[in-house]
């Protein structure tokens, strides 16, 4: 299928804020002004804090990350500069004022999860090029019988996608020649289905993005910030045991939950039967026996996958089984996909911004930024208990997609400040991370949230969804959410081998 031409991912200027004219320049622009002058009080306020070398006093390189800190934050929170730029210029900072040695922010660059996403991004290429994936979808949702069983076939088949395409973006590009293909199909004689399922999609891509370790790249900056604090990470068959339970509930409840705000009682009771060949570009495209570029796919994927899930077994590391699969896909005989062709997409600014948040995370707790800041912001709150803490920390990070829209972002803002906190109130370090970047999937309130939900939202020709029904939906599915993390932490991880204590 032709690829849809879409619009810019950011939503366009309010009306109350207009375009600079000539009496209004591009700096005067309330959110750059309401960013510019938290800068400045933060920073002098920081600068003000009183340095020391005793026990949990502030030393001069912690006082410096976390001026470098501030300006990151309210970088990627008030300003349209890129994530990767502010990143980048927050880890040559560190370095230029001799908080970080240069030889430890370029090895950043090598640690091993970066590894892994190249080499899952070239498997993701290649499943892509073989037409696999189009033709698992098409078979998937062509079984629906009813609005539900189609809504609920179609979450099955992105949770799935997790495991095959890393980031959410990639998926949403992934899978939106599929939903174009479905409204095809039902926007004549099922105009209300239409508006569910693109509010389907991106809401069950980011929800169940945590079902996988390569999910979102902010699962793999919390899993460099854990084992840089505690010596061990997150692998990937151990994100799969606790992410995957979570990923199928919130990813089937959220669907439910849009099938039943945005459409009526006699809608979901119209039978429905989509099939294959109404999917069809072109005849036999999704339908007959696979070809040879799918069934090498297939079989590379499942090893491979097979091979990530059994690590205890054979003691490969996943970067390894991932580089290896990476290389026969672009085998020159068993090959799908041309190295050089597929190299190209690989997101190198997200692999980038990794290795320089990480470099920000290692900074914030080498020099004890990070305990600091902690212990005077939850110090406020008066949490001393594993119990408040963790909910203070899924509240927060669920509520931080409104000020930080990089998913990844977030993790490296929130993170390093839970994992030196952690401990001082008797709670795991990895318990806690995991909880709060499972929370930190939640971002459905506005177009710009989300990459996803932007690319849905704005279509070319295409009706999907308004603002008014992205808040509508967010207005029960945040509280929704937040209970599901809560109780996977307090009653689900502890059996699956992360108690909270």
């Amino acid at each position: 299928m032709s690829a849809p031409v879409l619009h810019r991912t950011r939503p366009e200027p309010a009306p109350a804020a207009p375009e600079p004219g000539p009496g209004r320049p591009s700096w005067l622009r309330p959110r750059l002004v309401v960013g510019g002058v938290a800068l400045a009080l933060l920073v002098l306020r920081l600068l003000t804090l009183p340095v020391g070398s005793g026990p949990g006093d502030l030393t001069t390189d912690g006082r410096a990350t976390l001026v470098i800190f501030a300006v990151a934050v309210v970088a990627w929170a008030f300003t349209p500069v890129d994530d990767t730029y502010v990143a980048l210029g927050a880890g040559t900072a560190l370095v230029l004022l001799g908080v970080m040695p240069t030889e430890r922010f370029f090895a950043t660059l090598g640690d091993d999860v970066v590894w892994l996403l190249v080499a899952a991004c070239v498997i993701a290429v290649a499943v892509t090029a073989s037409g696999l994936a189009q033709r698992a979808s098409a078979w998937l949702v062509s079984g629906a019988g009813s609005p539900r069983q189609l809504v609920h076939l179609v979450t099955a088949a992105l949770v799935i996608t997790a495991f095959a395409v890393p980031s959410t973006s990639g998926r949403a590009a992934l899978a939106l020649p599929v939903f174009l293909a479905l409204r095809g199909v039902l926007r004549e004689s099922h105009p209300r289905l239409v508006r569910v399922l693109a509010l389907t999609f991106p809401t069950v891509i980011l929800l169940s993005a945590v079902g996988s370790l390569i999910g979102a790249g902010a699962h793999l900056v919390t899993s460099m910030i854990v084992e840089s604090a505690v010596g061990t990470g997150f692998d990937f068959s151990r994100w799969l045991l606790l992410g995957l339970p979570l990923a199928l509930v919130s990813s089937h409840l959220a669907a439910e939950l849009v099938l039943l705000l945005f459409s009526r009682r006699e809608d979901r009771r119209v039978p429905l039967r989509v099939r294959v060949a109404d999917l069809e570009e072109r005849p036999g495209q999704l339908s007959g026996t696979l070809s040879v570029a799918e069934g090498r796919a297939a079989l590379l994927l499942a090893v491979t996958v097979v091979l990530w899930c059994t690590e205890d077994l054979h003691g490969v590391h996943p970067a390894i089984i991932a580089l290896g699969a990476a290389l026969v896909a672009t085998s020159p005989r068993y090959g799908v996909v041309r190295l050089k062709d597929a190299l190209p997409q690989v997101p190198w600014s997200l692999l980038l911004f990794m290795a320089a948040t990480l470099a920000l995370g290692n900074a914030l707790l080498d020099s004890g930024a990070a305990r600091y800041l902690a212990d005077g912001l939850f110090g406020v709150l008066g949490v001393r208990t594993p119990g408040p803490f963790v909910v203070v920390v899924v509240l927060v990070s669920t509520a931080a997609h409104l000020l930080i829209q990089s998913r990844s972002a977030r993790s490296a803002v929130i993170v390093p400040i839970v994992v030196a906190l952690a401990p001082g109130v008797g709670a795991d370090v990895a318990a806690v991370a995991f909880a709060s970047t499972a929370a930190a999937g939640f971002c459905h309130t506005l177009p710009a949230s989300a990459k996803p939900v932007a690319m849905f939202a704005r279509i070319e020709d295409v009706e999907t969804y308004s603002a008014a029904d992205l808040r509508r939906l967010s207005l029960w599915l945040a509280p929704l959410h937040v209970a599901l993390v809560l109780i996977f932490a307090f009653f689900v991880w502890g059996h699956l081998g992360l108690p909270l204590t």
